[in-house]
Parts: C-alpha cells; sequence; structure tokens
C-alpha cells in the first residue's frame, strides 16, 4: 500500500492528502514528528520536513511540492495543473505564493508560535510574531477575497492545486481558531466549496493531543 509520512497540522502535509485523494489514490497514513529528526525518516527525506509519499514499490517521494509535481506526471487521469500553458503557469504561481509567502508571513507566525514551537519544546509563542502574523493574514485574506469574487476556483474555472495549497493552510489556521470567517464572506463561500468535499473529510474528523479545535471546526455549514 502506497504510505505519507505525514504530520496532521502540517499544511504540507495536508495538501498533498487532498492531491492523493483527489486522484483517487489509496494510501495510508505514518505520523512522523518532523521535530523528533529520527534516523529511520532521515534516510528516506534528508531534510526531515514532512511529508514523504513512499510508492507501493519502495520508491521514496520527499517534499510536498515534489510529490505534487510527481503524481501530476505519474496519475495524470485527474489533473490539478491546469489544462493550458496559462492556466498551468497561475496555477503553480499561486502554489508558490501560499507554500512559500503565505507560509513565511502567516503560518509560521501563527500556527508555528502557537502550536508547533510547544510540540517541539521550543517554549511558548512570540507576541512579536504573533501580530506579524495576524497582520499578514489580513492581507492575505483580501487578495484571496478577490480571487474569490473574479474567479470560479482561485486559479480559473476549475479546481487546482492551488485551492488545495490555500485550503491546506487556512485549515490548520481554522484549527486553531485564527481565521474570522464573517469578514471575508467570499473567502468563507471558497473554503466551504473545498471543505464540503469528500477529500477533506478525514482532515476535519483529525484532532492533535493537546489542542482542541473550535467547536465549529468540522462543520460544513460555518
Amino acid at each position: 500500500m502506497r504510505l505519507l509520512y505525514h504530520y496532521p497540522l502540517s499544511p504540507f502535509s495536508r495538501k498533498v492528502r487532498l492531491a492523493l485523494a483527489e486522484k483517487r489514490l489509496p494510501f495510508e497514513l505514518r505520523t512522523e514528528k518532523p521535530w523528533e529528526r529520527r534516523a529511520e525518516y532521515l534516510d528516506l527525506n534528508p531534510s526531515g520536513e514532512v511529508p514523504t509519499l513512499i510508492e507501493d514499490n519502495g520508491f521514496a517521494v520527499p517534499e510536498a511540492a515534489v510529490i505534487c509535481e510527481y503524481l501530476e506526471e505519474a496519475y495524470p487521469d485527474t489533473g490539478l495543473l491546469g489544462e493550458t500553458l496559462a492556466e498551468r503557469v497561475e496555477v503553480r504561481r499561486l502554489v508558490t505564493w501560499f507554500d512559500s509567502k503565505f507560509a513565511l508571513e502567516v503560518t509560521d507566525n501563527l500556527l508555528g508560535e502557537k502550536v508547533l514551537k510547544r510540540l517541539a519544546g521550543r517554549g511558548g509563542a512570540d507576541a512579536g510574531a504573533l501580530r506579524i502574523g495576524y497582520t499578514a493574514l489580513g492581507h492575505h485574506l483580501e487578495y484571496l477575497g478577490w480571487l474569490a469574487e473574479n474567479r470560479k476556483w482561485l486559479a480559473g474555472a476549475n479546481l487546482s492545486l492551488a485551492d488545495l495549497s490555500a485550503a491546506a493552510h487556512l485549515s490548520c489556521l481554522d484549527y486553531v481558531g485564527d481565521v474570522e470567517w464573517k469578514k471575508v464572506p467570499a473567502v468563507r463561500e471558497w473554503y466551504a466549496r473545498v471543505k464540503s468535499r469528500p477529500s477533506f473529510r478525514p482532515l476535519l474528523a483529525e484532532r492533535v493531543p493537546g489542542f482542541a479545535p473550535p467547536a465549529y471546526y468540522p462543520d460544513l455549514d460555518f
């Protein structure tokens, strides 16, 4: 069986899980705590980051970006990068936006400080980092709102890896109650459509010990 090393509140793990599910590729999960830097895991992925995909034949594919490109090439029947060159450029642009810019400015400063830092035993959240994260989140939600108001899906007419990347990050922030959905109705409507897909259900059912999500977190009508 295909195996995915992941961590439940890693947006990069979530993105790959969504991509696998949208492509209807069965897989098993194995939780990996990247801060532990286990020697056995470092043999598979020297960076120590999650996720890492192990194919049925033992072939290891590390890192979310590499895995998603690999899945597009190896299993093209359900494409997530767009059909035309222009669409594929736009999908890749937005994926880079969320997995680099959004991750650095928002996810690392909020989820990283409030949850991952504590789990790794590196102390409590830094108030300055939280302020930076909340300010940046507001700016990013404005841009997401523009995309949601002007397009059916974030990159165009079809669901793509751009939607999965954005939803993966937002779902982790939503788990810790950091998204004020009432202030961004267009983003909320888009996220509700992504959240309602069968691929999303396993994510909504997961819980991280020591951290309880808001009561509305698993609800499709939030």
